[in-house]
C-alpha cells in the first residue's frame, strides 16, 4: 500500500494539562487516488504520567486507555474486557494472551504504557472513533535506541470511550494510519 500524506507533523506541547490540544484536519492519500480525512490532536509529552484529580472515568479515548491500562497492568482482565464493545471476545483475547506470555509479562507488557521513556504521539480521530498513537521505547527489542509504534483503536458510545473491538470501516482507515506512521509514509 502506497501512501502520502498532505501534512502531518506531530508537535508535542509541553503544556501542563492531560487535555487534547486543539486539532488539526489532515488527510492521508492511498493507492487509487482514495483518501482518509482525519483530525490529528497532540499531546503534552508527559501526558501518560499526568494523574487525573478525581475519579478515572472512560470519558476520553486517553482517559479510557489510561484505565485500561492500569486494569491490564495489574492483571485484572475481567475490569479490563469491560471497557470494550465486544467484552466477551476482549476476555478471551486477554486470557489467551496471559496464558501465553505468562502473568509477569503480561503485566509489564501493560505497565511500559507509563514509563517516563514512552509516550503518547498523538491521538487520530474520525467521526466518534479514535487510535492513540504510542511510542513505546521499552518494548523494543532491537537495542536502546529503537521503539515501536503501538496503537489503541477507541469508539465513543453513548458519552463513553471504549475500546473498538468490532470490526468497521472507520477502525480499518484508522489501521491505514497507523500503518502509514509505522512504514515512515508520515513523517514522525
Amino acid at each position: 500500500m502506497k501512501f502520502r500524506s498532505a501534512t502531518f507533523a506531530v508537535c508535542l506541547l509541553f503544556a501542563a494539562t492531560s487535555h487534547a490540544q486543539s486539532g488539526e484536519e489532515r488527510t492521508l492519500e492511498i493507492d487509487g487516488g482514495a483518501q482518509i480525512a482525519y483530525t490529528l490532536h497532540s499531546y503534552p509529552a508527559d501526558v501518560h504520567l499526568t494523574r487525573p484529580t478525581g475519579n478515572l472515568a472512560p470519558d476520553t479515548a486517553l482517559n479510557a486507555a489510561k484505565l485500561l491500562n492500569l486494569h491490564l497492568s495489574a492483571g485484572d482482565i475481567e475490569e479490563a474486557a469491560l471497557l470494550s464493545n465486544a467484552p466477551r471476545r476482549r476476555f478471551e483475547v486477554l486470557q489467551e494472551y496471559r496464558a501465553t506470555v505468562g502473568e509477569d509479562e503480561f503485566k509489564r507488557a501493560f505497565t511500559q504504557y507509563f514509563y517516563p521513556e514512552n509516550r503518547l504521539i498523538a491521538e487520530i480521530a474520525i467521526d466518534n472513533h479514535r487510535l492513540l498513537l504510542w511510542e513505546l521505547k521499552a518494548a523494543a527489542k532491537t537495542g536502546p535506541a529503537s521503539s515501536i509504534v503501538a496503537g489503541q483503536y477507541f469508539v465513543q458510545i453513548e458519552g463513553r470511550y471504549l475500546v473498538d473491538d468490532v470490526p468497521n470501516d472507520v477502525r480499518t482507515r484508522l489501521r491505514w494510519v497507523l500503518e502509514a506512521y509505522r512504514s515512515g509514509k508520515l513523517p514522525r
